[in-house]
């Protein structure tokens, strides 16, 4: 991380906005017991936050797939009214992706997105995004992707942010910190950076990352028939709802659309077993 002032501890509890997509939503960190199926770093930062200063607040926007014309429509407003005092922003990864756009209108609208957060006053936090191996078939993609991430890191200095440099974090060459479809973050990932995250923020936590022993090294066709699965279970699907102009956030709300507050003790799990019961209730 690049150490700019960020620490929030002993300041007194604030009210922590998360905007995004799929990384910040949580996906890669499943829990049936949570909105949208999963919890991921965000959720654990704000615990995090909670159990250092009870009375913390906390609302995650994120949505996977949205793009960052997303974010600024429907994003945007809502976090600017909440009166956030800290704000984590990943936001430009899917538009990367996408065929056809290009580097220097999407920081344009990555900067007019920081530019209007920046306003608040709010502690500011930015992401690279980190640059995974997954295969060559999507090697085109990285000089787009390292030109993004300089641009953010520009950016994040001209409008005093706090970079979270998560494309230079090395934990992340271990394939045991990334899911089945190796673009997003196992439970494992998500947890590391939530570890990251509140480590910069100066709150002490007790989250430990631990991993499952690695596989045997795979033999050739071994190594062939998984590559086979990846691409059928999640790279053809992935571009198939591109020239189909569909995503697997169309259906889905924000999964903290306003703030609440983060129990101290059991977390935001407690939180959405009272909120469900009271919607099943009589």
């Amino acid at each position: 991380m690049t150490a700019q002032p960020g620490g929030v501890s002993g300041k007194g509890p604030g009210r922590f906005v998360a905007l995004g997509d799929s990384f910040t939503e949580g996906v890669g960190d499943s829990s049936k017991h949570l909105p949208n199926g999963v919890r991921g770093w965000a959720d654990r930062v704000a615990e995090g936050l909670a159990r250092d200063q009870p009375g913390w607040e906390y609302a995650n926007l994120a949505i996977r797939s949205k793009r960052l014309r997303h974010i600024i429509a429907e994003q945007l407003e809502p976090a600017l009214a909440m009166q956030p005092t800290l704000i984590t922003v990943y936001a430009g990864g899917n538009d990367v992706m996408d065929l056809g756009t290009r580097i220097p209108h999407i920081l344009a609208n990555y900067e007019y997105l920081v530019e209007q957060l920046s306003r608040t006053g709010a502690t500011l936090m930015l992401f690279t995004g980190y640059d995974v191996e997954v295969s060559p078939v999507l090697g085109p993609l990285r000089r787009k992707h390292r030109a993004y991430n300089d641009g953010v890191r520009d950016i994040a200095a001209r409008y005093g942010a706090v970079v979270v440099d998560y494309a230079n974090f090395e934990a992340y060459a271990d394939p045991r910190m990334w899911g089945p479809d190796r673009l997003h973050m196992s439970k494992a990932g998500h947890k590391h950076l939530a570890a990251r995250l509140l480590e910069t923020l100066g709150v002490p936590h007790g989250i430990a990352v631990k991993h499952k022993e690695h596989d045997p090294a795979a033999g050739a066709r071994e190594w062939m028939r998984r590559q086979h699965e990846w691409l059928t279970d999640w790279v053809l699907p992935m571009f198939g709802r591109k020239l189909r102009g569909t995503t697997l956030g169309d259906t889905l709300s924000p999964r903290w659309p306003e703030p609440v507050r983060v129990p101290p003790k059991k977390g935001l799990k407690k939180l959405a077993r009272v909120s469900m019961g009271s919607t099943t209730g009589g």
